[in-house]
């Protein structure tokens, strides 16, 4: 998909990728400039700390994470957002099972499946 077209994608036909210990993600959909992720986190399971040159935002779909960005920690639960600028150092621990949805700009070409 590296042009970003009319197109619908049905979450059930999306396979789940293990990433770290508890957790797994779904690659949504994406184009050149923008990539949609689906996470899933059991409770414990922890995003370690990392940074990416990419612009990242973020959604709780479902659970309690505490977020941590550039040496701040927030407690975060359904329904809230984050924004993770290039290049900062960021992470997550999942506090009750939960979901993220994170959005990129430019898509991360590290997430597609070789």
């Amino acid at each position: 998909m590296a042009d970003l077209s009319v197109f619908y994608k049905l979450d059930a036909d999306i396979a789940w990728q293990p990433t770290d210990p508890g957790v797994k993600r779904k690659v949504m959909a994406y184009g050149e400039q923008l990539m949609i992720v689906k996470v899933a986190f059991e409770k414990g399971a922890v995003g370690t700390l990392h940074s990416h040159p990419h612009l990242q935002m973020s959604y709780v779909e479902k659970g309690t994470f505490e977020v941590e960005i550039a040496g701040t920690r927030k407690i975060l639960q359904t329904g809230d957002v984050f924004s993770v600028p290039s290049e900062a150092i960021h992470g997550v621990v999942c506090k009750e099972e939960g979901v993220l949805i994170d959005v990129f700009h430019p898509m991360r070409e590290d997430f597609l499946l070789r």
